[in-house]
């Protein structure tokens, strides 16, 4: 399958998508944004696990701003709005909804709408280079993307408030810090340290870790009673599966479990 802004790799069983428009540090455009569903019914259908990332030298810049043209709303006006309800958004909930675990691997730059696809990762590994920016109030537009959902559900209203108001870059060693990434690894090492976490994921119980993905999201802005309740009814789900079987199997053998994905 041939992309113009992405690259797509399968390598074994982890999908491997990277963000390929140098030329504009991988702003996202509407073709990436229409490619990036495409690759996401590629990679879901067939690996147990996937790598979102962009160059060598930048994840994303954010929105491409030399192909923006705002569509105008019912009332005559531009609303940016449009492609946020009509694409984006739908994508950002295929994300958040992934059957399978997936990792953002960050190099340089994560701005604006790249910092939220950074950020809706299960787990997010940046480089030494690497840094978030909320950039949307120097051009007079609010975040998107989910930035606001996620920043202040991982970080906290205050510190969220000071990405989003102050539109500062916020190093990887400081966001480390902050707890909005999982680890920071020297440049060189991110690709290494990205796939091994990946294959690591990819040799799990692919549909249990599936349904922990639901609940850590349910738990993020779900209630109690609602939590429970999804617990019990995945639970049910997870120990009907073979490699639920062959984790028992494989405890009571006193061996590492071969899972399976089903």
């Amino acid at each position: 399958m041939t992309y113009q802004k992405l690259d797509v790799e399968i390598a074994g069983d982890v999908g491997i998508i990277r963000l390929n428009d140098p030329a504009v540090m991988n702003a996202v455009s509407f073709t990436m944004i229409l490619e990036l569903g495409t690759a996401l019914d590629q990679v879901f259908s067939s690996c147990r696990a996937m790598i979102l990332t962009g160059g060598e030298t930048f994840f994303c810049a954010g929105a491409n701003l030399k192909e923006a043209v705002a569509p105008v709303g019912d009332d005559g006006l531009p609303d940016a709005g449009i492609v946020l309800e009509s694409h984006m958004n739908p994508l950002m909930i295929r994300l958040r909804q992934a059957p399978i675990p997936w990792i953002s691997a960050v190099r340089g730059a994560a701005a604006g709408i790249g910092c939220s696809l950074a950020l809706a990762a299960d787990m997010v590994v940046a480089s030494d280079t690497a840094y978030f920016l909320q950039a949307f109030s120097r051009i007079g537009l609010v975040p998107d993307g989910g930035s606001s959902f996620l920043l202040a559900r991982t970080i906290g209203r205050v510190r969220a408030m000071e990405m989003m108001l102050l539109a500062e870059r916020l190093p990887a060693a400081k966001a480390l810090e902050w707890a909005l990434v999982n680890r920071v690894v020297p440049d060189q090492d991110i690709v290494a340290v990205s796939l091994e976490l990946a294959r690591s994921l990819a040799r799990g119980p692919t549909r249990a870790l599936g349904m922990i993905r639901e609940l850590a999201w349910t738990a993020t802005d779900g209630d109690w009673v609602k939590c429970l309740s999804d617990e019990r009814r995945l639970q049910r789900e997870a120990c009907r599966t073979k490699d639920h079987q062959e984790g028992v199997t494989a405890f009571l053998e006193k061996r590492p479990a071969k899972f399976v994905g089903g």
